[in-house]
């Protein structure tokens, strides 16, 4: 059955690329956007609906993009907007559509913005940036810290003034009650859906809105907050720093700017949210008027069992309205990859995971192919947070590596030695070797996205998850008008047998051990199966 309200955001499935790891064409060990362009084919051949595209406007590379001196300009390492151009008119040819990442919270220190809000406090943009004066004994205006480390204010020579930084202080965080930055702001977006870009993902959508008097945030009584065993971030209850009610209203007007477009195309924006409360992580919907989804993190934080996914996916699904529509992601390039957290013995369980549930999925570069985590010797590490805040292992450089290609020294990634180290076993995970082999994990990826793509219960069907199963085993209902597809994942070591409602028809088993005959499934270990009812 052919869906004919196919919505290309709301049923397809996005793909992100690290610009830097994709493909590297002008030989400096670092990928660009003409290297994406080489390689559409490719993600055309694998049934991916759009891609998004980590940062790649102009910045000094304090943060690898996340700190942009130029928000309407490429940065050169990564091509120029000609470039863009072209990357954009040919995977639109191929109907694949085009994310970019939008930096929202914070500009770079070298942006022309920045040097001239610092430059006096009459510059006529001196309230472009959060500055405050310090308490009268030279400390800090509140106790605020940064994402990244240590305090959340910078002491300006210049200015005689703090500046606040929510993340790097090479990254001071633009001052949004500024009715000019929200305009000049909410320009650049225009600027660049003009130029056919299809949507944006928001960094740190929420850390936009703070509260106006700054008030110091409350101590952590011993909760959680999202960002786990992140250090001193975990001492403070994190209420005025982010979240403020007003980023509602911001997301409403950023919402009006997306709607100009929707007359030439849908358009598409998801917010990096990340809130443990459920409930209010489901506000930033709005009243379908906000951003299209915020990003559903929960996953990357859950225990790999049965009970703990599906623990997570009910609650989501309990708290998107009915005008919304969830997400799900199980990888990026800010978490380790799916083996690296799960197990290669858990590659293929999770890849049906994340493509058979209700919801847009996000996939990461590499994991179609199993890419594990690299090791990353001292003297190679790259990452900004991971140097800046030694002992605490946050480094992010194994999980954003050169995409492996073929097997070649540098993976036919470039070719030169590039900016990070290749992984290893490159005789297994690489693009050439497994596409010839039927068997392998890309070609177990590329018939999920297919059967998801033909099955209508797949995209766009209900959810219903199904008790009285075997422990350790999720299984659930996708359902559109007549239309059932079940989907039993086991998540035990060990084999087990699952009763189905009704008898079947097998369309995607992750291992060839699993077995239906009749209404009995036999589930391997660490196995999926997807059957039309």
């Amino acid at each position: 059955m052919t869906d004919n309200n196919f919505i290309w955001w709301k049923h397809g499935v996005i793909y992100q690329i690290y610009p830097r790891s994709y493909m590297d064409t002008n030989g400096d060990g670092i990928g660009d956007l003409p290297g994406i362009l080489s390689r559409l084919d490719y993600l055309q051949w694998l049934g991916v609906d759009a891609i998004w595209i980590s940062p790649c406007f102009k910045s000094p590379m304090d943060d690898f993009g996340y700190d942009v001196s130029d928000y309407r300009d490429i940065d050169p390492m990564f091509g120029t907007i000609a470039d863009l151009d072209n990357l954009l008119a040919a995977a639109h040819e191929r109907n694949i559509k085009v994310i970019l990442d939008f930096v929202p919270n914070h500009s770079s220190h070298e942006h022309a913005w920045f040097k001239e809000s610092r430059s006096s406090r009459d510059n006529p943009k001196h309230d472009w940036y959060t500055w405050r004066d310090a308490k009268p004994d030279g400390s800090p205006p509140n106790n605020w810290v940064a994402v990244f480390g240590g305090p959340a204010w910078e002491w300006d020579e210049t200015r005689q003034q703090y500046y606040l930084h929510m993340f790097l202080k090479e990254q001071p965080d633009l001052n949004w009650r500024n009715p000019a930055v929200k305009a000049e702001m909410l320009d650049t977006l225009r600027f660049w859906l003009a130029r056919g870009v299809d949507g944006f993902r928001v960094d740190v959508a929420h850390f936009c809105m703070k509260d106006p008097d700054l008030r110091d945030n409350p101590v952590n009584e011993g909760g959680t907050t999202f960002f786990k065993d992140k250090g001193a971030w975990d001492s403070l209850d994190h209420v005025h720093d982010s979240g403020h009610p007003d980023i509602h209203q911001l997301f409403r007007e950023m919402r009006q700017v997306f709607d100009e477009f929707e007359h030439i195309s849908p358009r598409y924006s998801i917010g990096e949210i990340h809130l443990e409360d459920a409930e209010e992580w489901g506000t930033y919907f709005g009243d379908g008027d906000e951003l299209t989804m915020p990003f559903n993190f929960k996953l990357l934080s859950a225990d790999w069992n049965a009970a703990a996914i599906r623990g997570v996916v009910d609650e989501m699904e309990s708290v998107v309205p009915d005008h919304g529509w969830p997400n799900a992601v199980l990888a990026n390039h800010d978490e380790p990859r799916i083996v690296g957290r799960y197990g290669k013995e858990n590659a293929r369980l999770a890849a049906m995971l994340l493509l058979t549930l209700r919801g847009t999925p996000t996939m990461y570069y590499g994991d179609e192919l199993g890419m594990p985590d690299t090791h990353i010797p001292a003297d190679k590490q790259q990452d900004p947070w991971g140097l800046r805040v030694p002992g605490l292992n946050l480094g992010r450089d194994p999980e954003r590596t050169p995409m492996q290609w073929d097997s070649g020294q540098y993976a036919g990634f470039s070719e030169v030695e590039p900016w990070l180290p290749v992984g290893a076993d490159l005789e297994t995970y690489n693009v050439t070797t497994q596409q010839a082999d039927s068997e392998s994990t890309l070609n177990f990826y590329r018939n999920l996205l297919s059967l998801r793509k033909s099955e209508v219960a797949l995209h766009a069907g209900d959810y219903q998850p199904l008790d009285g199963t075997p422990d350790n085993t999720y299984v659930y209902i996708r359902q559109a008008g007549d239309e059932k597809v079940l989907v039993a994942l086991n998540f035990a070591s060990t084999a087990c047998e699952v009763a189905l409602p009704a008898s079947g028809t097998v369309l995607v088993s992750s291992h060839a051990e699993s077995k239906l005959a009749g209404t009995t499934l036999a589930l391997a270990p660490n196995a999926g199966c997807i059957i039309k009812l």
